[in-house]
């Protein structure tokens, strides 16, 4: 059972490589979909803040993840993210 534990826990760690070609991880949290357009929750290791990147398809195998610029579309998908986990998550605003 643990063993399995370890496996999920794994493999809900991202490894992104950033525009400067540093590589961060990230816990998955969720993804959400709003308007057509799917979105990555994460939390950076080691803070206990939240990232939110929009899923960009680039082929039918590979996908880009891009800064959400407008402050609008970021509260809206953190508004869902909030509501889908109001029950299991505490959430400092």
């Amino acid at each position: 059972m643990a063993n399995e534990e370890l496996l999920e826990q794994e493999e809900s760690i991202l490894t992104l490589t950033d525009e400067n070609g540093d590589e961060l991880r990230f816990e998955y949290l969720d993804c959400i979909e709003m308007d057509g357009t799917e979105y990555l929750v994460l939390m950076p290791e080691e803070s206990n803040e939240i990232v939110i990147l929009e899923i960009q398809p680039v082929d039918e195998e590979n996908e880009n993840y891009v800064a959400v610029e407008s402050e609008e579309t970021l509260d809206a998908v953190y508004a869902i993210f909030k509501e889908r986990y109001k029950d299991v998550l505490e959430f400092e605003d």
